[in-house]
């Protein structure tokens, strides 16, 4: 496979590294990368050579010279930027003739996909996203279990996700709902994705709680009844997580049974790139579901215990 050039906008952030891993690992170059801030020294372990900029008017540009150069021209732009500024990136990303990889959530309402998904037509170029669970390999064994058992039969699922964050969390875009999407969108519309590609479409959506640190809810999908439980907040942390010094808790029942995915992430980026190089990598139209899911999450009216609730919620 010959070696492609990529871009990057957002190197600063806590996904980033991922990224350039991945670019590294499947033998590619970045040749550009954009950031506001400039604490980008894992750039040395990767790409020391690449371009930087902390201003996107001028990363912009350089995308430009380089596509009117023809020589060494950006044929992909990974985006890691916060989740609010996904939709105008790949923009930029097409604009420039380059696909784009972008981090999960892709957007933040399905507007926004539709809308894309015209640009896409309009430009020629993808828009791939990184839905990585889909790669795990007890997730995929999880999906061809369901897919060959009892065509009739529905599951009962409890998806529990608790990653502990630092007070700084709430004063940082992750924090602000308009930009992050909430809880519910920031840490957990890969696990939608993921239940909805192995269970079905969802057919009713119901919140039980919403709030800055957690949210819990209840999802009818076509194989499965699903009750979630998704927190940053570190007092919701199981016992056995506390015990374990474990600042991470993440658990899903099938049955009353758990699927144990908790390690086999560390490459599941570089998977993905692989896939997308391949050209069978995950596009607009498989992200649509999960992110009509958050939206509808985010603006739904929580109920409290009422109905089948999770058992964490209080």
């Amino acid at each position: 496979m010959t070696t492609k050039n990529f871009g990057l906008i957002g190197a600063a952030g806590y996904i980033a590294p991922r990224h350039l891993k991945a670019i590294k690992d499947t033998g590619n170059n970045l040749l550009a990368a954009l950031d506001p801030f400039d604490s980008v020294g894992i750039m040395d372990s990767y790409f020391p050579k690449s371009a930087f900029f902390t201003e996107p008017e001028r990363f912009d540009r350089h995308l430009d010279k380089l596509r009117r150069g023809g020589n060494g021209h950006i044929e992909y732009v990974s985006i890691c930027s916060p989740n609010y500024l996904h939709d105008s990136h790949i923009r930029m990303a097409l604009r420039n003739q380059a696909d784009a990889i972008c981090e999960k959530p892709i957007v933040l309402n399905p507007w926004n996909v539709d809308a894309l998904h015209e640009i896409e037509k309009e430009t020629g170029k993808n828009i791939y996203t990184i839905l990585q669970l889909r790669h795990h390999a007890a997730i995929i064994a999880l999906k061809e279990m369901i897919d060959n058992g009892p065509a009739d039969k529905i599951y009962d699922i409890d998806l529990t996700y608790i990653t502990s964050r630092g007070a700084w969390y709430h004063r940082s875009w992750k924090g602000n709902v308009e930009k992050s999407g909430g809880v519910a969108t920031n840490i957990g519309v890969h696990f939608f994705d993921m239940l909805t590609w192995i269970f079905g479409e969802a057919k009713e959506n119901v919140v039980h709680l919403s709030q800055a640190d957690s949210a819990a809810g209840f999802l009818q999908l076509k194989k499965a009844r699903v009750r979630w439980f998704l927190s940053i907040n570190s007092e919701n942390l199981p016992k056995i997580a506390v015990e374990s010094k474990k600042s991470t808790f993440r658990s899903i029942t099938v049955d009353g049974q758990e699927i144990e995915f908790s390690d086999g992430f560390t490459d599941l980026h570089t998977v993905s790139y692989q896939h997308i190089l391949n050209g069978t990598g995950f596009g607009l139209a498989d992200a649509r579901q999960s992110v009509v899911i958050v939206e509808n999450i985010r603006n739904k009216r929580p109920v409290g215990r009422t109905g089948d609730f999770h058992p964490m919620v209080k």
